[in-house]
């Protein structure tokens, strides 16, 4: 996709704003009897340094019981990477501590992620948006709810993780397989169709810019001109689509057309 194709296209640019159209949002995966919630977005009435951010109230919990899930039909929750806007909604404040929010469900989190996140290095940019992972993560060791897992770690036979390191230390994809068909949560990987005509190019939000490129890269060759359908974490809906070659090392994004989504899976 070319920048002026990209400019006509209110799917990814806003014309009247100048800006790119980035959605936030999670993904819930029904398979073999388990309801695996991936990412959990902003959350509400927590305190960020984003100002966007800062004692919102999204409503997403509100949306997901209007489309018929309650937080206790939730199994699992995996978080593709521990940036704030995929981790939000795992807790809430009640009785003057930070509960899971999915009280029967195992929350899953990658250890090179979690390493990171905890670690001295990580200091710094939680200063930039507020302690999230003192009121979205850490709580949930604390109620022994939360198990920490490998980058390849596999979920049932039909879904595994796939290890994308580069936005994060242990940022991860999630693959999912029925019936001979392939879909790639592929999380934070690339955030615009933008990148795909440039591999090259990564966000500031990348602790490791150098291995995202590589990463985007290889995945791009992998999956291009495949029936794999790729499910970006930020593409607005309908979201999911597959990546084709344009060029030497230049991809193009193609959305799956909105009447396809029930037979992606």
């Amino acid at each position: 996709m070319s920048a002026s194709r990209a400019s006509s296209d209110d799917k990814v640019y806003d014309v009247h704003s100048g800006r790119l159209v980035i959605a936030i949002q999670a993904f819930l995966i029904e398979s073999e009897g388990i309801r695996l919630m991936v990412d959990t977005c902003v959350g509400d009435c927590k305190e960020r340094a984003r100002p966007e951010f800062n004692h919102a109230r999204f409503g997403w919990l509100g949306r997901l019981e209007a489309a018929g899930v309650s937080v206790h039909d939730i199994d699992l929750v995996l978080a593709t990477h521990l940036h704030v806007d995929h981790v939000g909604c795992n807790t809430y404040y009640e009785d003057g501590r930070w509960r899971p929010t999915f009280p029967k469900a195992r929350y899953l989190f990658v250890e090179e992620e979690l390493n990171f996140w905890t670690s001295e290095t990580a200091r710094s940019p939680l200063e930039r948006t507020g302690d999230y992972i003192g009121d979205s993560i850490l709580p949930l060791f604390e109620a022994g709810r939360a198990d920490i897992i490998g980058h390849r770690h596999v979920i049932n036979s039909s879904i595994h993780l796939v290890p994308l390191p580069g936005h994060t230390p242990g940022h991860v994809g999630v693959c999912i397989e029925s019936e001979g068909r392939r879909a790639i949560i592929s999380g934070d990987l690339f955030h615009t169709p933008l990148q795909c005509e440039n591999p090259d190019w990564s966000t500031r939000f990348c602790v490791g810019p150098e291995q995202s490129r590589q990463t985007r890269r290889a995945f791009f060759e992998t999956h291009a001109d495949t029936e794999t359908i790729i499910i970006p974490a930020h593409f607005p809906y309908p979201c999911a689509g597959s990546i084709h070659r344009m060029g030497n090392h230049v991809y193009a994004f193609r959305f799956i057309r909105v009447e396809d989504i029930s037979n992606v899976l």
